[in-house]
Protein backbone atom coordinates (compact mmCIF):
# COMPACT_ATOMS: atom_id res chain seq x y z
CA UNK A 1 0.00 0.00 0.00
CA UNK A 2 3.12 1.94 0.41
CA UNK A 3 3.37 5.63 -1.70
CA UNK A 4 4.63 9.00 -2.14
CA UNK A 5 3.80 11.87 0.63
CA UNK A 6 6.16 14.14 -0.91
CA UNK A 7 3.21 16.46 -1.58
CA UNK A 8 2.53 17.19 1.58
CA UNK A 9 6.17 17.96 2.60
CA UNK A 10 6.11 20.46 -0.58
CA UNK A 11 3.19 22.19 1.20
CA UNK A 12 4.80 22.33 4.76
CA UNK A 13 7.89 24.29 2.85
CA UNK A 14 5.15 26.97 2.34
CA UNK A 15 3.33 26.90 5.84
CA UNK A 16 7.64 27.15 7.14
CA UNK A 17 8.42 29.98 4.91
CA UNK A 18 4.94 32.32 5.32
CA UNK A 19 5.04 31.80 8.72
CA UNK A 20 8.55 33.19 9.01
CA UNK A 21 7.74 35.98 6.37
CA UNK A 22 3.97 36.85 8.44
CA UNK A 23 6.64 37.92 10.88
CA UNK A 24 9.34 40.13 9.25
CA UNK A 25 6.41 41.81 7.24
CA UNK A 26 4.03 42.92 9.99
CA UNK A 27 7.14 43.80 11.73
CA UNK A 28 8.20 46.19 9.26
CA UNK A 29 5.04 47.83 8.81
CA UNK A 30 5.22 51.69 9.99
CA UNK A 31 2.93 52.53 12.90
CA UNK A 32 0.39 54.48 11.17
CA UNK A 33 0.30 52.93 7.46
CA UNK A 34 -3.12 51.07 7.27
CA UNK A 35 -2.81 50.68 3.97
CA UNK A 36 0.28 48.45 4.44
CA UNK A 37 -1.59 46.99 7.20
CA UNK A 38 -4.54 45.89 5.15
CA UNK A 39 -2.38 43.72 2.77
CA UNK A 40 -0.67 41.97 5.21
CA UNK A 41 -4.00 41.24 7.29
CA UNK A 42 -5.59 39.72 4.28
CA UNK A 43 -2.48 37.82 3.44
CA UNK A 44 -2.65 36.42 6.71
CA UNK A 45 -6.44 35.53 6.26
CA UNK A 46 -5.85 33.54 3.08
CA UNK A 47 -2.57 31.40 5.03
CA UNK A 48 -4.69 31.11 8.32
CA UNK A 49 -7.44 29.41 5.89
CA UNK A 50 -4.74 27.61 4.27
CA UNK A 51 -3.57 26.41 7.17
CA UNK A 52 -7.29 25.70 8.79
CA UNK A 53 -8.25 23.38 5.99
CA UNK A 54 -5.08 21.37 5.63
CA UNK A 55 -5.42 20.72 9.74
CA UNK A 56 -9.01 20.12 9.50
CA UNK A 57 -8.63 17.72 6.50
CA UNK A 58 -6.38 15.74 8.50
CA UNK A 59 -8.73 15.48 11.65
CA UNK A 60 -11.25 14.36 9.44
CA UNK A 61 -9.59 12.53 6.61
CA UNK A 62 -6.20 10.93 8.51
CA UNK A 63 -5.87 10.62 11.64
CA UNK A 64 -9.47 7.95 12.29
CA UNK A 65 -8.58 5.31 9.62
CA UNK A 66 -4.60 5.80 10.75
CA UNK A 67 -6.28 4.66 14.64
CA UNK A 68 -8.22 1.89 13.47
CA UNK A 69 -5.56 0.66 11.48
CA UNK A 70 -2.31 1.55 13.53
CA UNK A 71 -2.05 0.32 17.43
CA UNK A 72 1.50 0.96 18.01
CA UNK A 73 1.14 4.25 16.63
CA UNK A 74 -1.56 5.64 18.08
CA UNK A 75 0.69 7.73 20.71
CA UNK A 76 1.73 9.87 17.06
CA UNK A 77 -1.32 10.31 15.98
CA UNK A 78 -2.74 11.64 19.40
CA UNK A 79 0.60 13.66 19.83
CA UNK A 80 -0.52 15.34 16.24
CA UNK A 81 -3.96 15.96 17.31
CA UNK A 82 -2.49 18.02 20.55
CA UNK A 83 -0.23 19.68 17.68
CA UNK A 84 -3.04 20.67 15.89
CA UNK A 85 -4.69 22.01 18.63
CA UNK A 86 -1.92 23.92 19.94
CA UNK A 87 -1.42 25.64 16.53
CA UNK A 88 -5.42 26.35 16.13
CA UNK A 89 -4.49 28.35 19.99
CA UNK A 90 -2.32 30.55 18.57
CA UNK A 91 -4.27 31.18 15.59
CA UNK A 92 -7.20 32.15 17.47
CA UNK A 93 -4.97 34.67 19.31
CA UNK A 94 -4.31 35.84 16.01
CA UNK A 95 -7.18 36.27 14.71
CA UNK A 96 -8.12 38.67 17.91
CA UNK A 97 -4.45 40.85 17.30
CA UNK A 98 -4.30 40.85 13.57
CA UNK A 99 -7.71 42.89 13.32
CA UNK A 100 -6.98 44.90 16.19
CA UNK A 101 -3.44 46.23 14.52
CA UNK A 102 -5.17 46.62 10.76
CA UNK A 103 -7.47 49.04 12.46
CA UNK A 104 -5.07 51.56 13.39
CA UNK A 105 -1.45 49.75 12.69
CA UNK A 106 -0.36 51.13 15.86
CA UNK A 107 3.08 50.08 17.43
CA UNK A 108 1.94 48.40 20.20
CA UNK A 109 -0.84 46.41 18.24
CA UNK A 110 1.79 45.62 15.87
CA UNK A 111 4.59 44.19 18.43
CA UNK A 112 1.49 42.15 20.16
CA UNK A 113 0.89 40.51 16.49
CA UNK A 114 4.63 40.21 16.04
CA UNK A 115 4.50 38.36 19.45
CA UNK A 116 2.03 36.20 18.63
CA UNK A 117 3.35 35.33 15.23
CA UNK A 118 6.81 34.20 16.99
CA UNK A 119 4.68 31.69 19.23
CA UNK A 120 2.58 30.71 16.19
CA UNK A 121 6.20 29.67 14.13
CA UNK A 122 7.51 27.81 16.94
CA UNK A 123 4.41 25.56 17.73
CA UNK A 124 3.96 24.54 13.79
CA UNK A 125 7.24 23.84 13.34
CA UNK A 126 7.69 21.36 16.13
CA UNK A 127 4.37 20.32 14.63
CA UNK A 128 5.47 19.81 10.89
CA UNK A 129 8.91 18.77 11.38
CA UNK A 130 7.69 15.84 13.77
CA UNK A 131 4.73 15.14 11.25
CA UNK A 132 7.29 14.95 8.49
CA UNK A 133 9.99 12.44 10.97
CA UNK A 134 7.38 10.18 12.16
CA UNK A 135 3.84 10.31 11.19
CA UNK A 136 4.23 10.56 6.78
CA UNK A 137 5.65 7.17 6.99
CA UNK A 138 2.91 5.76 8.40
CA UNK A 139 0.76 7.06 6.23
CA UNK A 140 2.54 5.94 3.08
CA UNK A 141 1.94 2.37 4.98
CA UNK A 142 -1.52 2.63 5.84
CA UNK A 143 -2.83 4.81 4.01
CA UNK A 144 -4.80 4.03 0.63
CA UNK A 145 -3.79 6.75 -2.60
CA UNK A 146 -7.64 7.51 -2.62
CA UNK A 147 -7.99 8.43 1.14
CA UNK A 148 -4.85 10.66 0.42
CA UNK A 149 -5.63 12.46 -2.17
CA UNK A 150 -9.53 13.28 0.29
CA UNK A 151 -7.10 15.28 2.01
CA UNK A 152 -6.57 17.86 -1.63
CA UNK A 153 -10.41 16.92 -2.08
CA UNK A 154 -11.22 18.39 1.35
CA UNK A 155 -9.39 21.50 0.36
CA UNK A 156 -10.47 22.39 -2.54
CA UNK A 157 -13.96 21.88 -1.06
CA UNK A 158 -13.64 24.30 1.62
CA UNK A 159 -11.37 27.08 -0.05
CA UNK A 160 -12.69 29.48 -2.20
CA UNK A 161 -11.17 29.48 -5.84
CA UNK A 162 -9.62 32.83 -5.62
CA UNK A 163 -7.80 31.90 -2.31
CA UNK A 164 -7.01 28.43 -3.71
CA UNK A 165 -4.95 30.00 -6.68
CA UNK A 166 -3.10 31.97 -3.87
CA UNK A 167 -2.01 29.08 -2.01
CA UNK A 168 -1.20 27.02 -4.95
CA UNK A 169 1.18 29.99 -6.06
CA UNK A 170 2.29 29.96 -2.17
CA UNK A 171 3.01 25.54 -2.66
CA UNK A 172 4.94 25.80 -6.20
CA UNK A 173 6.96 28.91 -5.17
CA UNK A 174 9.66 26.40 -3.65
CA UNK A 175 9.63 23.38 -5.58
CA UNK A 176 11.80 22.70 -8.27
CA UNK A 177 10.94 21.66 -11.34
CA UNK A 178 10.07 17.78 -11.12
CA UNK A 179 7.96 18.60 -8.02
CA UNK A 180 6.23 21.37 -9.88
CA UNK A 181 5.47 18.72 -12.66
CA UNK A 182 3.99 16.57 -9.79
CA UNK A 183 1.94 19.03 -8.79
CA UNK A 184 0.44 20.39 -11.80
CA UNK A 185 -0.15 16.59 -13.31
CA UNK A 186 -2.46 16.15 -10.34
CA UNK A 187 -4.90 18.65 -11.39
CA UNK A 188 -7.61 17.99 -14.73
CA UNK A 189 -6.37 19.62 -17.53
CA UNK A 190 -9.02 22.59 -16.75
CA UNK A 191 -7.66 23.68 -13.98
CA UNK A 192 -4.33 23.35 -15.45
CA UNK A 193 -5.45 25.95 -17.79
CA UNK A 194 -6.53 27.91 -15.17
CA UNK A 195 -3.81 28.35 -12.98
CA UNK A 196 -1.83 29.00 -16.08
CA UNK A 197 -4.06 31.51 -17.82
CA UNK A 198 -5.20 33.09 -14.54
CA UNK A 199 -3.54 31.73 -11.25
CA UNK A 200 0.11 33.02 -12.13
CA UNK A 201 0.01 35.78 -13.38
CA UNK A 202 -2.62 36.97 -10.60
CA UNK A 203 -0.24 34.96 -7.74
CA UNK A 204 2.40 37.01 -9.20
CA UNK A 205 0.95 40.56 -8.60
CA UNK A 206 -0.10 39.05 -5.04
CA UNK A 207 3.00 38.12 -4.17
CA UNK A 208 4.84 41.53 -5.01
CA UNK A 209 2.28 43.43 -3.23
CA UNK A 210 2.47 41.23 0.06
CA UNK A 211 6.35 41.26 -0.02
CA UNK A 212 6.83 45.19 -1.73
CA UNK A 213 9.73 46.74 0.37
Amino acid sequence: MSFNTQDMEIVHRAFRRESRLLMELVAAVAPGDTARAKVIADHFRDYRLGLKNHHEGEDELLWPPLLSRVDLGADIILRMQAQHERVEATLNSLDAAVPAWEATAGADERDTVVAVLVDHRAVLLEHLDDEETTLLPLAAEYITEKEWASLGGHLVANTPKLILLTLFGLVLEEADQAERAMLLSGLPAPVRGIWHVIGRPRYARHIRRVRAA
